[in-house]
């Protein structure tokens, strides 16, 4: 009690000394921006920036980035002048002490010879419509993004809440990006400059959940391959871009508190809590005991007795906690610091710290049916609990010739899904059974990267060095069922009690570079890129698995009967009692190697005044070994080296000043991830299946081809629309193996001969105010795309189906108020993907596919900037239907909708409507 007053205390001094600086240390005003070239869509390095009422000046950076300080509140024309380009005057651009101004600018080239007595003039507000057009229309390829201002507006936390409003974007599993229906495997996620590691140990896919929101500058997702870009993916290639050197220097605080509608003060079930859970470490005590034999063989070889006494070193987890769900709580704080030196440099830095914890009940329904009978019919109660914090640390100097940069991210999260089951199967009749799933997984991602400007023509390299470290631990997931007789009497059933621990640690090692050098061709700017990567993962997983069993079948039959808080305890784990049986397989641990080497040549030629040809072609090099035992103790053949020739072409056509005609075409692959490759064989306990990798899965090959209309009208305005069209030999997909059977859904990976899917996309954001002058502060947002796909999978006599993970259509939909007087801002933002294929059954054995449910997803936010602008109320409502999330088998016949009356739900749950009230207050102190 004591130290949480001196803590308060310090607190309080902290904010009002803060408070102090913010009211004392503000008395002028910045004005910031980039200078671009309008043709290319370039930085203009060097260009001079004059404010001409105060005969102050400044030349822009290597990131053509300029920043004038130490500005009186006040209107100012502003100067842009560089060789070859006319002067441009830029005027009415307002300072207000204590903000900065963004003024981004664009330079024309003019046709004339006389340039030193042109002179451009604008407005700041014509110039900003200038500097959007430039940004959007440069773009290499066909791509979709969204950057920080509309990030801001949003009522998103972290990222992969963002990418859903990204165009032919959607979200699976609440953190791994889908990109025009396709699964994540055929996704591809850079930070920075740096390929993202798989978080997942299952799949290839990176969980977004973990990156803030607010720290992100801007995300891009391409959706056409170019040869500067890594070669492994069809769907999207995210690029998300953190920020690194401010405008000012500044303290940013938030704190968000959330009310969960079926969640939050209700009774919240698990097993015993740790001193260190909330902060997302578990500190050991679940772990195996120190001393235990270190191996199966050794273990199992020991006699009855001594396993006994080994066993009760192990603490008797099972018993249950009823505490009072929490309000959901997120705290961050944002720092920021730029310092301008004396050789003309800039070094600045974002540090920021970010912590969320949240406690979250469903109550899910789950059932499977062989087509007679219902094989097994349960009810259960979840309860998750999930802390994750996370540091980012971002370092950068540059003047107008180099920048250097070292950007850090570390992220822990920590989940621990407790489940209480009851129902029946047709195994053991009436059942009850309790589990606890805890995983604890870190990232570390550091990259030092570096950009340089060469000689008078500008000649470009860029540089990347980077690290990943990855550990993922399940400390002790555990479960237990007991079978209830007709009498009401239950009885441990011991093929479903058992205990795994497991470990997986990867570290990845990688590093790139690019050199790019500009030259005339037909009379017009072009330039050649060439460039090298190279990218290093070892991975290491284990897991051991134990089973409680009789010992020597001398087990009072009693014992079978006690609750779970007591029927392991120690004086149970006896020779008359219970001991652990470890079932663990040669195939439950397994190493791998991957070595990637990559080398690409780009163009790219402004073959005339409106036609832009950007091509070229990308060589990978990928070599890949798991060293892994199968059950059996053979040795996995599973090393291969693949080679390809990727080569792609993005064509776009300026119809106008404000539309282009783009057209796209590039060859793409899709590795299997390390996990799908090996035989390791892993029960989810809550879906009631079990997963197992193929070492015999083959690479895919994937051609890709792209036509895109699309028109600016106006500045934050846009109006695209998309045919595309994909082909995929031997693509990968989840399947129910050979022998499946309801009981235990044995899940693995199979390659299909080939499939196509093909489609059509469509976006528009526009002002409401061409409606009348009133709604001149709504702008209403829409995209959707439709596509079909087909899968072949080489055997006579199949029926065709869609695509695993392809849905059939995207849907987002957005309206926003924004009132610049009254600084509230209003959004609604709603998302819809149809019914896709989660898993493939087996046709076979007479199992149906597996489809995970379309449905509507509405979000709100209400915002409201206070204290002169320095802080902002933000009201979220998450998911306002609260719709139920269906996963479902589909019996219907050639209907592949969801129907209550043919199909079985396989899983279903809801999530609870989701209020969260934040208050953020921006510090910013004088440079």
């Amino acid at each position: 009690m004591k130290n949480n007053l001196i803590f308060r205390i310090l607190g309080l001094m902290i904010f009002f000394g803060l408070i102090t600086l913010e009211i004392f240390g503000q008395a002028t005003g910045k004005i910031a921006g980039k200078v671009t070239d309008q043709k290319t869509g370039e930085a203009l390095i060097g260009v001079t920036v004059k404010v001409k009422e105060l005969a102050k000046g400044i030349a822009t950076d290597v990131e053509g980035r300029y920043l004038l300080s130490g500005l009186a509140t006040g209107t100012y024309t502003l100067q842009f002048s560089y060789i070859g380009f006319p002067t441009k005057n830029v005027s009415d651009v307002a300072v207000k002490s204590g903000t900065v101004t963004n003024l981004d600018v664009v330079m024309e080239e003019s046709e004339g010879t006389q340039l030193q007595q042109v002179v451009i003039n604008v407005s700041a507000r014509q110039e900003s419509i200038s500097g959007l057009y430039a940004q959007q229309k440069n773009a290499v390829s066909v791509s979709s993004g969204i950057v920080a201002e509309q990030i801001r507006r949003s009522p998103d936390r972290n990222t992969s809440e963002v990418l859903r409003r990204v165009s032919g974007a959607s979200i699976q599993d609440g953190k791994f990006v889908i990109v025009r229906g396709l699964s994540d495997r055929y996704n591809t996620a850079l930070i920075n400059n740096a390929i993202l590691p798989s978080s997942e140990p299952d799949r290839k896919a990176f969980s977004f959940d973990i990156i803030p929101s607010n720290l992100i500058d801007r995300i891009v997702i391409n959706k056409t391959a170019s040869p500067d870009l890594p070669g492994d993916f069809s769907g999207g290639l995210t690029q998300v871009f953190t920020k690194d050197v401010p405008d000012r220097n500044y303290l940013g605080i938030a704190i968000t508190s959330g009310y969960n509608t079926q969640s939050t003060f209700n009774d919240f079930r698990s097993n015993g809590r740790n001193s260190r859970d909330f902060l997302g470490f578990d500190d050991g005590t679940r772990s195996i005991p120190e001393g235990f034999p270190t191996s199966r063989r050794e273990y199992n070889g020991l006699s009855e007795g001594q396993r006994a006494q080994y066993s009760r070193l192990f603490q008797n987890p099972y018993g249950v906690q009823t505490s009072v769900a929490k309000p959901v709580q997120s705290y961050q704080l944002n720092l920021g610091n730029v310092k301008r030196l004396k050789n003309d440099g800039t070094f600045g830095s974002i540090v920021s710290l970010s912590y969320r914890n949240s406690q979250n009940i469903q109550n899910a329904s789950r059932e499977t049916f062989d087509g007679l009978d219902t094989y097994y019919s349960y009810n259960d109660d979840l309860y998750r609990y999930s802390t994750t914090w996370g540091v980012l640390g971002n370092f950068s100097y540059k003047n107008d010739r180099t920048k250097i940069s070292l950007k850090n991210l570390y992220n822990q999260t920590f989940d621990d899904n407790y489940i209480d089951r009851s129902g029946f199967n047709q195994n053991n009749n009436n059942i009850i059974y309790s589990g606890s799933d805890l995983t604890q997984k870190s990232l570390l991602n550091s990259q030092l990267e570096g950009e340089h400007r060469l000689g008078s023509k500008n000649l470009r390299l860029e540089w990347n060095l980077n690290y990943s470290l990855l550990k993922r631990e399940q400390p002790d997931l555990r479960n237990i069922m007991y079978g209830i007789n007709s009498e009401g009497q239950r009885s441990l059933v011991d093929s479903y009690t058992r205990r795994l621990f497991s470990d997986l640690d990867e570290n990845i090692l990688g590093g790139s570079t690019a050199f790019t050098m500009p030259f005339q061709f037909l009379g017009n700017k072009s330039s050649f890129k060439a460039g090298f990567m190279k990218q290093m993962r070892t991975r290491e997983f284990s897991s051991r698995t134990f089973l409680y069993t009789p010992a020597s079948g001398q087990t009072d039959p009693e014992k079978r009967s006690l609750p779970m808080e007591t029927i392991f305890n120690p004086e149970n784990i006896s020779v008359d009692g219970f001991i652990l049986d470890e079932i663990t397989n040669n195939s439950d641990s397994y190493d791998a190697l991957t070595d990637l080497n990559a080398a690409y040549v780009m163009l790219d030629n402004q073959l005339s005044e409106k036609l832009r040809l950007v091509w070229g072609v990308r060589a990978e090099s990928y070599y890949q070994n798991v060293d892994a035992l199968l059950n059996a103790g053979s040795y996995v053949d599973g090393e291969q080296t693949f080679f390809n020739l990727l080569p792609s072409f993005n064509m776009s056509y300026a119809l106008n000043d404000k539309a282009n005609l783009r057209l796209s075409g590039s060859k793409t692959v899709s590795r299997p991830e390390l996990r799908e490759l090996a035989p390791f064989a892993f029960y989810n306990q809550e879906e009631n299946t079990q997963i197992t990798g193929n070492p015999n899965l083959k690479l895919s090959d994937n051609t890709n081809l792209d036509l895109r209309y699309e028109l600016y009208p106006n500045a934050g305005e846009a109006l695209t629309a998309s045919a595309f069209y994909k082909n995929f030999q031997n693509p990968i997909e989840q399947v129910v193996g050979g022998g499946g059977n309801y009981g235990n859904l044995p899940f693995g990976y199979a390659n299909a001969k080939s499939a196509y899917s093909y489609g059509v996309e469509f976006e528009v954001r526009k002002r409401m105010s061409f409606l009348a002058a009133a709604l001149e502060n709504f702008t209403a947002s829409a995209n959707v795309t439709f596509i079909k796909s087909q899968v072949d999978i080489g055997q006579a006599g199949q029926a065709k189906r869609s695509l695993q993970g392809q849905s059939p259509y995207l849907l987002n939909a957005g309206l926003q108020y924004a009132a610049p007087k009254s600084q509230i801002i209003v959004n609604a933002l709603y998302n819809r993907i149809g019914s896709r294929i989660w898993r493939v059954g087996n046709s076979t054995a007479g199992i149906p596919d597996f489809y995970e449910n379309g449905r509507d997803v509405l979000d709100l936010q209400f915002a409201k900037r206070i204290l002169r602008n320095r802080a902002e109320l933000r009201l979220n409502v998450g998911d306002v239907f609260n719709q139920s999330q269906v996963f479902y088998q589909n019996f219907g016949s050639g209907n592949k909708k969801y129907n209550a009356n043919d199909d079985i739900e396989f899983f279903k749950y809801k999530s609870g409507t989701t209020f969260t009230l934040g208050l953020t207050y921006d510090f910013s102190f004088a440079n």
